[in-house]
Formats: C-alpha cells, sequence, structure tokens
C-alpha cells in the first residue's frame, strides 16, 4: 500500500504502460463572432469558424482571438466564443502523409514553408512539425502560423524522404535485437545462459 502511495504521489500508476504515444498538440475547431449591438440592426454578428491546433482548450481560444484581431479585427472583448470542440482522426490506425502550409517569423522576416510528415494522424504530424521547425529554424509556437492542412495522395507527394517509403518491397533488416522483458516482475539479475541478439529471417 505504501509502494501505491508513493507513486501515485509521483503521478504514475502500477499498471504497465500500453505503448499508445500522445501528441502534444491537438485539433479544435472554435466557432467565434462579434456581439451583436444592443440595438437590432445596427452591427452585424458574422460568424466565424476556425480550426486551431493548440495543446489546449484555453491556448485554442487565445489563438482564435489573435486571427480573429488579425484578420476580422475583432478582439475577445467585444467577440464571444459560440462553440469549441475537439475534432478527432476518423483512421488513427492508418498511417498517411500530411501536408502542412505554414508560416513562420524569424529574426530577419516572415517566410511560408511548406512541410510534409508522415504519421497515423494529423496531431501526430502537426506535432512533428513544430519540432522540426523549433529545431531547424529557432522558432517559437506563437511564432508559428499554420495555413492550411491536407492529405497528400501518393503521387502528389513532393519531399524525397517520404517517397522512401512507397511501393510494396520495403523492408526493414533487424540485425540486432535485445530482449526485454515486458515488466519489472519479469527482470533477472542472473540467468543460466547467455542473451541471444542475432536471429534469422
Amino acid at each position: 500500500r505504501l509502494v501505491q502511495e508513493e507513486m501515485s504521489a509521483a503521478g504514475t500508476s502500477g499498471t504497465p504502460e500500453s505503448g499508445i504515444v500522445h501528441t502534444r498538440y491537438s485539433q479544435y475547431q472554435v466557432v467565434g463572432r462579434l456581439k451583436p449591438a444592443a440595438e437590432k440592426g445596427t452591427r452585424k454578428a458574422n460568424i466565424f469558424k476556425m480550426n486551431i491546433f493548440a495543446p489546449n482548450e484555453v491556448v485554442a481560444k487565445s489563438r482564435f482571438w489573435y486571427y480573429m484581431s488579425m484578420l476580422n479585427r475583432v478582439k475577445k472583448a467585444n467577440g464571444e466564443i459560440l462553440q469549441i470542440n475537439e475534432v478527432y482522426e476518423k483512421r488513427p490506425a492508418t498511417v498517411s502523409t500530411y501536408g502542412i502550409w505554414m508560416r513562420y517569423d524569424s529574426r530577419t522576416g516572415h517566410h511560408n514553408m511548406y512541410r510534409e510528415y508522415r504519421d497515423s494522424s494529423v496531431n501526430a504530424a502537426v506535432s512533428k512539425m513544430y519540432l522540426d521547425v523549433a529545431a531547424r529554424h529557432r522558432s517559437r509556437f506563437t511564432n508559428v502560423q499554420i495555413v492550411r492542412t491536407a492529405m497528400v495522395p501518393v503521387d502528389k507527394m513532393r519531399k524525397t524522404w517520404n517517397k522512401e517509403y512507397l511501393g510494396k518491397s520495403v523492408a526493414f533488416p533487424l540485425p540486432h535485437r535485445v530482449m526485454r522483458p515486458a515488466t519489472k516482475a519479469f527482470k533477472k539479475s542472473f540467468v543460466a545462459r547467455r542473451p541471444r541478439t542475432c536471429f534469422e529471417k
């Protein structure tokens, strides 16, 4: 019981991890508008809808008002959010190629860019994009603006590193494999024979 209390205090559970990789960013659909005036017909209340990638709903709302103030000159004090929903992947078990049209601000100016990533969801592809841009161009999350995302068919792919995975004859050799126990309960410090790491097909 004491061990379980220590593990719960540390933020971990006793059950083994399932191996699912959780993405850092999620896609939210935010719907908002300019507050209509008290007098009828004095102010138009057009409704705007945006798909925004953010770590949580709070950041998604903040980015929504940022884009609204830049594009439509509507700020948070004069507007209201009607609805916010998280968009989920329809086929999360299928690997696809996702194209991302984005714009980022550097120390010298504004740059437009197109990136391609292969993953099982658009959220994971966007998470890769943020890490890639941060590593290559030192660009932060607040400096990156995603213009469009789309699933790219095979004949429309541009990047060479993604084209290497096409074809039915793609194979990955496994020359050295280390057999590890599933949990700590099956771990042994001493065994009767040497470990075997080389396996034939």
